[in-house]
């Protein structure tokens, strides 16, 4: 359409091979996307945190909100005495909206590249396996694989190995087609506007619709996106401590 391309993130630069084990290893939008969020969040939270004092005001005030409401979702999701993964969680929520918030400065959202969401579904598969191992011993692990009875097995496995899969495909699923139907429709638009208001300098019909529809994708998907890993990892992991 138009000569719209939608296709993965860029490769900007490769490490040159005369380095050692990196060497040959491309650099892409996503890599760059996602070091610039991590130096936003890190910024951010310099800025929450400085000069800290007694009686919280004004933005520390709002810092020790923000870390209160983290704490209660780990309170309320995986039970109490399990505010040791509250930084975990909060790295999670604010990594996934800031990174698909990307979009909103002309950039490709972090979370729109299955690497990043499958490197998170993978963080969570681990602290749910190694839960379940401390919980239940590795022999109860493994038995866990043969209930309730031991043709379930391979079921069972399956079921196991999809966790972290179905978490991936569902946040990258959900903010990479944001983003196709957005490029679509802003393609569509300024064809639109090209045909029927040609002689303006801008594609003016770009900014209705289309515009409502990045607020949508953008702010209120991301949102939710990011609430239901943090949620799902939440859950996860809670119920592999709890099954002990």
């Amino acid at each position: 359409m138009g000569g719209v391309e939608i296709n993965g993130p860029k490769i900007l630069w490769q490490i040159p091979d005369s380095i050692p084990l990196i060497g040959g290893q491309p650099i892409t939008e996503t890599m760059r996307n996602a070091w610039i969020v991590m130096l936003f969040i890190l910024c951010l939270c310099i800025f929450l945190t400085h000069r800290m004092q007694k009686i919280p005001q004004g933005k520390q005030a709002l810092a020790e909100k923000a870390v209160q409401m983290v704490d209660n979702l780990v309170d309320s999701a995986m039970g109490p005495n399990n505010r040791a993964f509250s930084p975990y969680i909060a790295t999670l929520l604010l990594s996934s909206f800031c990174g698909s918030l990307a979009s909103l400065f002309f950039m490709r959202p972090v979370t729109g590249d299955l690497n990043t969401t499958l490197g998170w579904a993978l963080i969570t598969f681990a602290l749910i396996t190694v839960n379940k191992i401390k919980f239940n011993g590795i022999g109860g692990y493994l038995k866990g694989f043969l209930q309730p009875v031991f043709v379930m097995a391979p079921l069972n496995v399956l079921s196991e190995v999809a966790t972290p899969v179905a978490m991936a495909f569902r946040h990258f699923g959900n903010i990479a087609g944001g983003l196709v139907i957005t490029t679509l429709l802003m393609a569509a638009m300024s064809a639109l506007s090209r045909l029927v208001l040609g002689f303006l300098p801008v594609p003016l019909l770009q900014i209705g619709l289309p515009g409502v529809l990045s607020v949508y994708f953008d702010c209120f998907t991301s949102a939710m996106q990011a609430f239901i890993f943090s949620m799902l990892t939440m859950a996860y992991v809670g119920d592999a401590r709890s099954a002990g």
